[in-house]
């Protein structure tokens, strides 16, 4: 693994470490649904059973509002997904119109890890964050992983609510 690398479209020239020979970061396409996608979001939570035609549209959705969505993956030298995550980008009233990035599902096939792709993922997602103007970058993690997100750069400011259906 080499030290650096940048995002997939070489806009950047900060230091993100490098996937292993024949990995490749990407956005999410819509055939990823039969490519291993499923089985590496539910190594994070429920998943739940979506069918093909659900994910199309929840796809095409992302696809028309792509200033929102920014969903990337990490495939294998097979082709295979093996990480994913997204950026999805908040547009506020403060900070003068700012815009927020919020980091979600950040997940890695359990046979895959160990290699740095989270950090990647997280790495390439702050990066496109700040390509596209966020003032910051936030997440939600399990407190078992705080650490984990500690070495990607993020410090705990606050704490999480929620309110569940």
């Amino acid at each position: 693994m080499s030290t650096s690398s940048s995002l997939s479209d070489g806009s950047s020239t900060r230091k993100i470490p490098s996937l292993p020979d024949g990995y490749i970061l990407r956005s999410l396409e819509e055939n990823d649904f039969n490519n291993n996608l499923i089985p590496v979001l539910k190594t994070l939570t429920t998943v739940g059973d979506v069918t093909k035609e659900e994910f199309a549209n929840l796809y095409s959705e992302w696809i028309a509002n792509s200033h929102v969505y920014n969903p990337l993956v990490i495939t294998n030298r097979e082709g295979k997904v093996v990480a994913s995550g997204m950026l999805i980008v908040e547009s506020k009233l403060i900070h003068k119109c700012g815009k927020v990035g919020h980091i979600e599902d950040i997940a890695v096939d359990l046979s895959e890890q160990g290699k740095k792709l989270g950090l990647i993922l997280i790495k390439n997602l702050v990066e496109l964050a700040r390509l596209k103007n966020c003032y910051k970058v936030i997440l939600d993690c399990d407190a078992k992983n705080t650490g984990f997100y500690e070495k990607c750069g993020f410090s705990q400011e606050g704490i999480e609510m929620g309110f569940r259906f």
